[in-house]
């Protein structure tokens, strides 16, 4: 079993979730969405992103650009950095990914869309409502539903879950509970960890 706790304010997470799919498909793995809002992962144990953001590396940071076209061309994905809303308030969306349960995939495949290729700000209740048309969602019951407390202390459980299990940004993805990782550059290791746990079964 592989859980995916995410958040798609990240542009990294964005690889992650497109490329996690099909590896899982492959090696007959099962995916565990777990929605969470980094930037609580961020408050409460990794402060240091706030610093590098404010007082960025001008090499490091032109690296990391180059960097993440590269993994997005290996992809096959459009990812830009917003010119407009960065960072992004993703907690309705997340909300939304929580209210969904199972049917989870075409929902958040198309907020990553809409804020990395689009440049649209999925904190705003009308861009939401685009996305759920577009993946024929009721947004009258999506709107409804994320505003229901029991989902708020879902993904506020999430979050507290993942970092009580030392996790510290998004994406972490854990194996079979404990085995965890963390970003979309680890998927080389996952796929060895699975393999290796389906010739111990064999």
């Amino acid at each position: 079993m592989i859980e995916f706790f995410f958040d798609c304010s990240s542009p990294w997470t964005y690889l992650a979730f497109h490329n996690i799919q099909p590896l899982a498909k492959e090696l007959g793995a099962e995916i565990v969405w777990r929605p969470i809002l980094v930037g609580g992962i961020f408050n409460t144990v990794n402060p240091s992103v706030y610093a590098q953001r404010e007082t960025p590396v001008p090499l490091k940071a032109r690296y990391m650009k180059k960097d993440l076209q590269d993994w997005a061309r290996s992809a096959g994905l459009s990812i830009k950095m917003p010119p407009t809303v960065f960072p992004v308030n993703s907690v309705k969306a997340m909300r939304g990914c929580i209210w969904l349960g199972r049917d989870i995939v075409p929902f958040a495949t198309a907020v990553f869309e809409t804020y990395w290729s689009g440049d649209k700000d999925i904190s705003q209740d009308t861009v939401l409502a685009e996305i759920c048309r577009t993946v024929g969602i009721d947004e009258q019951k999506f709107f409804a539903g994320i505003s229901e407390q029991g989902i708020k202390d879902q993904l506020k459980a999430n979050t507290e879950e993942v970092v009580a299990r030392g996790g510290f940004g998004s994406p972490t993805i854990f194996v079979d509970k404990t085995d965890m990782y963390f970003g979309n550059d680890r998927l080389p290791l996952i796929r060895e960890a699975l393999k290796r746990r389906r010739a111990s079964a064999a």
